[in-house]
């Protein structure tokens, strides 16, 4: 499932672009909206500038609302790819 999303430049997902290896991964496989970001936020918090995180969901709401944390907060959303039943997000860190 895929949704059109409106981020500026450099923020959205490319499908020609190979997903970073993560730093770190963040398990949010049953949790709904708006847990998935706020984990997210509470962990990139933590990580070191340019650090990627791999935030796995079962909610479709996280395809949305991630990439709009990234561009409200300054992190960078670098895509996504499915796994099953699970997305898996990866954010870079930029704070």
């Amino acid at each position: 499932m895929s949704f059109p999303l409106s981020l500026p430049a450099g923020q959205g997902y490319n499908p020609a672009m190979t997903l970073p290896e993560p730093d770190e991964t963040l398990d949010c496989e049953g949790l709904l909206c708006p847990l998935p970001v706020l984990r997210a936020r509470k962990r990139l918090s933590t990580m070191a500038r340019g650090a990627v995180l791999c935030l796995r969901a079962t909610d479709a709401m996280a395809s949305v609302d991630l990439p709009h944390f990234c561009a409200q907060s300054g992190h960078a959303y670098l895509g996504a790819r499915d796994e099953g039943v699970v997305r898996l997000h990866f954010l870079r860190a930029q704070g």
